[in-house]
């Protein structure tokens, strides 16, 4: 009978056989939302720097103006996606401070409205039409998150902790990432970027329970730190001497990281697994005491008290 096919390279292995991890620069990373779309907000704008030449002063200053107002609603549109998709990778997450993308959407309005003022219509069509580009924007790219996420029921100071301290490990990552760009090897690339995957396991599970941020501040600050100074001399020395020695500690180096950050992430969860059992053993015995007996329920005794009986009953005459 056939069977589908399964190995160690295949997203369904075989049993018994565990799959490999993944690998290279897109480890960990999702696509990005709304590419295509973010990317036409710059070309559509270029369209008004063509009109203006060949125009009076006013038509000039008027498709200047536009071109400015939408590469700023653009560029507004750009950062608001890229908040949006930090805000939803993460367990627990701040709205963000500034509505960039309803921002957008406003420049959007404003630059279509300048841009139609050259046509010498009067204001209402210009007004309607930057009404319209300011709807579909943002009908196009939606609302940006209004409310913080995974915050219920935990302190605004814990969560406010956890996402300084995460923050700080993303600023440290990002420049190690940076760094290992100078020495031109995809190898080492990859690399760096599975050890910044395995950071970011520990960022999310201390994301999950705020309280685990005690026990991973050495994690998130010094080795991190660490890291990124190590990787920067790294960098400078590869790139002068090419030394296969010092890859090979480099690497050693973020394996022996990795290995220790993998150990601190299965003790949170170990913790986490313990006190949620302490909370159901808790629960259990309360309920336990709670349910009622049937030996001491009061409905399920016998009726005492005295009974009928032929003595008690009258005599008939």
């Amino acid at each position: 009978m056939a069977q589908r096919y399964g190995g160690k390279y295949s997203p369904q292995p075989k049993d018994g056989e565990q799959p490999l991890p993944p690998t290279g620069g897109l480890a960990g990373k999702r696509p990005g939302r709304m590419g295509a779309r973010v990317n036409l907000l710059f070309v559509v704008p270029v369209l008004f720097v063509l009109r203006a030449f060949g125009m009076d002063q006013n038509g000039l200053v008027l498709n200047f103006a536009a071109f400015a107002l939408l590469i700023a609603a653009a560029w507004m549109t750009r950062e608001g996606v890229a908040a949006q998709d930090a805000y939803e990778a993460r367990r627990v997450a701040r709205r963000p401070a500034l509505p960039r993308k309803i921002f957008g959407s406003v420049l959007t309005g404003i630059g279509l409205f300048t841009g139609a003022l050259v046509n010498g219509t009067g204001f209402v069509v210009p007004a309607l039409l930057g009404l319209i580009g300011a709807v579909l924007h943002f009908a196009a790219f939606g609302p940006d998150p209004m409310t913080d996420k995974g915050a219920e029921g935990i302190d605004k100071f814990q969560t406010d902790r956890v996402a300084r301290a995460v923050d700080e490990g993303e600023a440290y990552l990002k420049a190690m990432q940076d760094a290992i760009l100078r020495a031109q090897d995809r190898a080492l690339e990859g690399r760096v970027d599975r050890f910044a995957a395995t950071a970011r396991q520990l960022f999310r599970t201390i994301e999950g329970d705020p309280r685990d941020l005690t026990a991973a501040r050495r994690e998130i600050g010094v080795f991190l730190m660490g890291a990124r100074d190590a990787t920067v001399k790294f960098v400078d020395l590869y790139g002068q001497t090419r030394s296969a020695q010092a890859r090979s500690d480099y690497e050693q180096l973020l394996s022996d990281l990795e290995s220790h950050f993998r150990k601190r992430i299965d003790m949170l969860l170990s913790n986490d697994r313990s006190d949620l059992d302490v909370e159901i053993s808790v629960l259990r015995e309360r309920l336990s005491l709670a349910a009622p007996n049937p030996l001491s329920d009061p409905l399920s005794e016998p009726l005492s008290g005295p009974t009928l009986s032929s003595q008690t009953l009258p005599k008939g005459d």
